[in-house]
């Protein structure tokens, strides 16, 4: 859970240096989000795979 917290704060610091006209640091804060929030996807597909075939016993 804290990679998508880290995912979402960047997402929120992202929205907010939009706001304020930082194109150059939304533009960064968004693409690490959007990598975090990838990685979290991929775990999470993992170990749900896992715990349906592997782990079931």
């Amino acid at each position: 859970m804290t990679l998508l917290r880290w995912a979402l704060l960047f997402f929120l610091i992202s929205i907010v240096a939009g706001l304020l006209g930082f194109t150059g640091i939304s533009a960064a804060s968004a693409d690490v989000a959007r990598i975090l929030f990838y990685i979290f996807v991929v775990i999470f597909l993992v170990l749900l795979i896992l715990g349906l075939t592997i782990f079931r016993a």
